[in-house]
């Protein structure tokens, strides 16, 4: 069973970059969340296509700008 993980909690363990970085996963609902990773931007999305192609345009589609959770995350507004 897996829990949802705040956005905070993503925030502290991924690297202080000057960059925008995203999160991308499903939230406790199952809709696909694509979340900047100091809170700074996101949103929520129809498909997992949607939500990558949101963050990668977002990231200047750096190759390791963009993140797929393992586990659900929230998008707290």
């Amino acid at each position: 069973m897996s829990l949802a993980q705040p956005v905070a909690a993503l925030a502290v363990t991924a690297s202080r970059s000057p960059s925008p970085r995203f999160v991308v996963g499903q939230d406790p609902q199952g809709r696909w969340v694509a979340i900047e990773i100091h809170g700074l931007g996101g949103g929520l999305f129809r498909t997992r296509h949607d939500a990558i192609h949101y963050a990668a345009d977002v990231t200047g589609h750096r190759p390791d700008a963009v993140v797929i959770a393992t586990d659900r995350v929230e998008l707290r507004i």
